[in-house]
């Protein structure tokens, strides 16, 4: 299916890995000029065989989303973004009971107000073109919450209804604006933190990754190009009847229906 992007442009948050790096890949594949944004981008990995045949183009840019005068700085770019996707990195994992007031307002700062500040800027030149893709990499914490992620499932949860009262605002000037969640996708973020579950509870990786694959109905983790090629969907013309919803990528982890 030709997702009529060619020419499109995007910028993409947390680009230098994960789920970021491969919707940037994908995007730059179906001929979009990508705009990949990390506060590292010196890490981001080299041009591979996918990005020597990709039809648009990828550009490494850092910034830092926890600093606004940073997320100013990429004015120039977001005038002109027709597809914004918003990935923010993991909060650190624990106990909720136990966040300090400044941690909260920490990963508040970092996970939730970069939306914002990065779709304030994005906004108006959308709707001047009458196009316009919003993405918002959630977690399926979301609609079942993640043990000793509560941090994540808090805020991450006030994007989704941050995303969908912006849906509908938007609705009528051609911008989409919608949640994409991702299960146990194979990223380094989720092998910190199966590492993370060994230490504390005293068991091999190993075993931690065979009690996880038991949960998913698929009975693997995915791959992140798998994921990828849905955030590329929703940000094509062919999802324009697709605004304010939660989209699952989980293999059938979520039980929820």
């Amino acid at each position: 299916m030709d997702l009529q992007l060619e020419g499109r442009r995007a910028l993409v948050t947390g680009a230098s890995r994960g789920l970021g790096r491969a919707i940037a890949v994908a995007l730059a594949a179906e001929g979009v000029d990508v705009i990949a944004v990390s506060r590292n981008p010196d890490r981001a990995p080299p041009p591979g065989a996918a990005a020597a045949a990709a039809r648009g183009t990828l550009t490494n840019r850092r910034c830092d989303l926890a600093d606004a005068t940073a997320i100013d700085a990429l004015g120039d770019v977001l005038e002109t973004t027709d597809i914004l996707v918003i990935n923010t990195g993991g909060p650190p994992p624990g106990p909720i009971s136990a966040v300090a007031d400044s941690v909260w307002l920490g990963q508040f700062e970092s996970l939730f107000l970069p939306a914002v500040r990065l779709t304030r800027g994005a906004l108006p030149g959308m709707r001047r073109r009458g196009f316009g893709r919003i993405l918002v990499v959630v977690s399926s914490g979301v609609l079942q919450p993640l043990e000793n992620l509560g941090i994540s499932n808090a805020l991450r949860l006030s994007l989704v209804g941050w995303a969908k009262t912006l849906s509908a605002e938007v609705a009528g000037d051609g911008v989409t604006v919608n949640c994409i969640a991702p299960g146990r996708i194979a990223t380094d973020r989720v092998a910190e933190l199966d590492r993370g579950r060994a230490t504390r509870e005293g068991i091999d990786v190993a075993e931690v990754e065979r009690q996880s694959r038991a949960t998913i109905p698929l009975g693997r983790y995915g791959d992140p190009g798998e994921f990828a090629v849905v955030a590329a969907f929703l940000a094509s013309p062919r999802a324009g009847y697709m605004t304010g919803g939660v989209v699952r990528v989980d293999g059938g982890l979520i039980r929820s229906v």
